[in-house]
């Protein structure tokens, strides 16, 4: 019955990232600098929350949208901290960022409309668009320092472009997008009535005094912007699966509706824990970041990789181009020769580069570019 099955289903591909983090686990001894993974525990304040809802018995049903004391938190918290104007009744508490992602472009697509995406970017976006039936339309930043030009833009919008999405710090080159970029990015939206998903996941793990924000700079744009954030990455919650998604309100009524119907609402106890959280100080994650960023950076110019600094994120995307092997074979040959895993450039469209995420132990980064540092030597 495979045949029968959604054919968008059929043609959306595994995630690659996934494939080379299993065959490093597969390889003995390998060191794997693969996955965007927080080597941090998260913060005990927000363990002990959830801990106390247990016991408090909140483990029934809560309002779809999350709980009205979180939704108010976090609404104050991004007024605070981002600039940001949204009610509590414009915050709906999603599973994830990747729910978040899927309630937007699902709801905001039909049949056949397109959605830019610069690229490199992270490889959810392209599966997502398909999925809901879209057409993924890759704008190719590789050339222009991962910025985006009005000229790019131009050459790219369609009758049938429906959004673009924003992802700054990018995941997997950990750039900022600059303020000429996101200026061209507001003529084409407010001009073609285009939506704007802002990814902001990273925005807290910044390395740069100016870290400008698409949603931040054109308040008078919110009509078309949907944020999506997430606790994963500022504070160590990958697997307690919450995030959030922030929309203008005619725009969240209908999203809700989405979001309702796939998951009912995220996990009740959690919601005091994510309260917790948003008092956590990400600074100390974040120096730290920022020293095995400076470390990696260093390392690699002096192997002779050209690479583009990161300013944000946990990520650096070397080019291989000059070693003349795919992504993928020289990848899959390090894991092999050099005991050291990474991901390849193709899988964020990016071909010719590798993402090597540096948010592990120090002795593990450092020793997993020794690795690569051999590696390269030996295909000299």
């Amino acid at each position: 019955m495979e045949h029968r099955l959604n054919p968008n289903l059929i043609s959306s591909p595994r995630s690659a990232i996934r494939e080379f983090a299993k065959l490093a686990a597969a390889t003995p001894g390998c060191i794997s600098l693969t996955l965007g993974e927080p080597d941090f525990p998260t913060p005990e304040p927000v363990c002990r929350a959830a801990k106390a809802s247990l016991d408090a018995g909140r483990t029934h049903y809560i309002p779809n949208n999350g709980d009205p004391a979180l939704c108010r938190d976090i609404a104050a918290f991004e007024e605070r901290t981002h600039g940001l104007h949204y009610g509590p009744d414009e915050v709906v508490v999603t599973v994830g960022a990747t729910e978040g992602l899927f309630t937007a472009l699902c709801g905001i697509l039909e049949p056949g409309d397109e959605v830019i995406v610069p690229v490199p970017a992270f490889v959810l976006y392209q599966c997502i668009i398909g999925l809901c039936g879209g057409k993924f339309v890759p704008l190719d930043t590789c050339r222009t320092g991962f910025q985006i030009t009005e000229a790019m833009l131009a050459r790219t919008v369609t009758e049938k472009t429906k959004a673009i999405v924003l992802n700054s710090p990018n995941n997997p080159t950990g750039c900022v997008l600059n303020r000429e970029s996101l200026a061209a990015v507001a003529k084409f939206a407010r001009e073609r009535d285009l939506f704007v998903i802002c990814d902001e996941v990273y925005r807290q793990l910044v390395y740069t005094e100016d870290c400008p924000q698409f949603s931040t700079l054109y308040p008078e744009l919110k009509d078309r912007v949907i944020v999506i954030q997430s606790y994963s990455k500022p504070y160590a919650m990958t697997g307690w699966r919450v995030g959030y998604l922030l929309a203008d309100q005619p725009v969240k009524s209908q999203l809700e509706k989405l979001h309702q119907y796939d998951v009912v609402s995220t996990v009740s106890f959690l919601q005091e824990a994510c309260r917790v959280a948003l008092d956590q100080d990400p600074g100390p994650m974040v120096e730290t970041y920022r020293r095995r960023r400076d470390y990696a950076l260093t390392r690699l110019k002096q192997m002779g990789m050209a690479v583009t600094k990161p300013e944000g994120a946990f990520y650096i995307f070397p080019s291989i181009e000059p070693y003349g092997l795919s992504s993928a074979d020289f990848c899959t040959r390090m894991i092999q020769e050099a005991g050291v895993a990474v991901t390849p450039g193709f899988c964020f469209g990016g071909e010719g580069h590798i993402r090597i995420s540096y948010c592990c132990a120090d002795e593990v980064l450092e020793e997993g570019l020794n690795r690569l540092e051999r590696f390269l030597q030996r295909l000299k």
